[in-house]
């Protein structure tokens, strides 16, 4: 059994305050869905999954090199959506504009790096987002859905930076995930 974890960062405050007025009217507004806590979004980059204890160093120090040659990322919020498959909506989320090739050059960069120790890469081109709600599997998306993404298509924020890089644990819980954070990294590359 390995430790599960994601690479991931932390919503500067000021984007944070407009994700949690959004949040708050998103819960309020629609049943059918599970809801992220609002303590738990981020901006995920990289899902790991379960890793073995004995990779978990290993793994760190990879993305540790990859970090080194990064600056921070601007980022600001940029409209609501969802993933789908056909009337059945998934993840409901709130997407990001910003430096988005150099995040997704990021992000790839550190697949590659952390490819080793069996984690599994994402073949999708990195679209940087942040989940706010997971539909349950009854839902069928109609016109309460239509509105409410009608209603946060122009959503944005002042542009922030993101300039560190966290390695959480996530562990399920009864009550849900809960998040502890096992390493940090500090964007000061030129790239």
């Amino acid at each position: 059994m390995g430790i599960r974890s994601f690479l991931a960062f932390e919503l500067p405050s000021e984007i944070k305050d407009v994700v949690s007025h959004t949040y708050e009217d998103m819960t309020n507004a629609h049943p059918g869905v599970r809801w992220v806590k609002l303590e738990n979004i981020h901006l995920t980059v990289v899902f790991m999954g379960d890793v073995l204890s004995d990779y978990l160093e290993p793994a760190a120090d990879a993305v540790g090199e990859v970090c080194k040659g990064f600056g921070p990322f601007r980022i600001f919020l940029q409209g609501a959506g969802v993933f789908s498959s056909g009337r059945h909506p998934r993840v409901l989320w709130i997407g990001l504009g910003g430096d988005l090739d150099r995040m997704s050059d990021f992000r790839d960069g550190l697949q590659s790096g952390l490819a080793p120790f069996g984690i599994k890469q994402e073949p999708r081109r990195f679209k940087p987002h942040l989940t706010v709600g997971r539909f349950r599997k009854e839902f069928t998306a109609g016109s309460r859905l239509d509105t409410l993404l009608s209603n946060y298509q122009d959503l944005t924020s002042a542009a922030c930076t993101v300039h560190e890089l966290i390695m959480f644990r996530s562990d399920l819980k009864p009550g849900g995930a809960v998040y502890s954070v096992l390493k940090r990294w500090h964007l000061n590359g030129t790239r």
